[in-house]
């Protein structure tokens, strides 16, 4: 195969090689005009250059990531997501499906990372170069309940376990439904990250009354001894109906918590 990668000037070569040592993964015009001591508008066109000769593989404007030297060409594949989630979509979080299986809710696989920001995004699906994700806007004040992992020496966002279940009751969607955010629940029911208080809470600053109703349906079906958890549930719900799973409308209405629910939800907890 031949290559597509054109030579540099020894100036270049060192200016590319201080870039890449300050920000190896993940390359924008403020990153490598901080590490060059230069103007933006400068670097700017530096990357652009190194793009052009196939040093840098532009996955959106403005954001680049190196091209690994082995490789025969400038089309390669973002290999930490994560971080170029960060680079894309700050201030944001790694969260729904792809937190659950960072910290063992799933065994699923998904082949998308999904990321929440406060940006407004034209794209919720987005494939640039290889590395996909999906993308949930919202409000700053959400913007809470996360811990800090260590990627590529850069710091990411991602939901704590608490926070990945409330998120997965307030859009079943974005944990691939309903089902599996009870699979979800079930598992951090059985874990260590069980924190049911804090559930409570972070449930309440979300300011959404169907999280409680979704997961007080739940509990009372598959930990009736939690009572307590339960009567917490039932007095932050307010009048009202809602659906179990908003992208699968269910036609029977559990009267307790004012809930619809799809067929093969119904049981012995006020459904008609």
């Amino acid at each position: 195969m031949k290559s597509n990668i054109a030579g540099l000037g020894k100036k270049e070569r060192a200016q590319l090689s201080i870039v890449l040592k300050a920000k190896s993964s993940v390359i924008t015009p403020g990153a490598a005009a901080q590490a060059l001591k230069i103007e933006q508008n400068k670097a700017a066109q530096l990357l652009a250059r190194w793009n052009k000769k196939g040093w840098l593989s532009r996955v959106k404007r403005g954001v680049y990531i190196p091209v690994p030297l082995q490789s025969q060409t400038s089309e390669v594949m973002a290999d930490e997501p994560w971080v170029l989630a960060k680079a894309l979509f700050s201030p944001c979080y790694v969260g729904g499906w792809s937190a659950a299986e960072h910290w063992d809710l799933t065994e699923q696989i998904f082949s998308s990372t999904m990321v929440f920001t406060t940006k407004k995004v034209d794209e919720r699906e987005l494939d640039l170069n290889g590395a996909k994700f999906t993308v949930k806007t919202i409000k700053q004040e959400r913007l809470f309940g996360t811990k800090t992992e260590w990627l590529q020496n850069q710091k990411v966002e991602v939901s704590d376990p608490t926070r990945t279940i409330v998120d997965a009751f307030n859009d079943p969607a974005t944990v691939g439904g309903i089902r599996m955010a009870i699979d979800m629940l079930e598992r951090y029911m059985r874990s260590s990250h069980k924190n049911i208080d804090l559930l409570f809470d972070y449930s309440l600053k979300m300011k959404n009354t169907a999280i409680f109703k979704r997961l007080g349906f739940v509990f009372s079906q598959n930990w009736p001894s939690e009572t307590r958890s339960i009567e917490k549930f039932r007095r932050a719900i307010k009048s009202g109906y809602s659906q179990l799973d908003p992208a699968v409308p269910g036609k029977s209405l559990v009267t307790l918590w004012g809930l619809f629910v799809p067929q093969g939800f119904k049981k012995s907890v006020g459904a008609k």
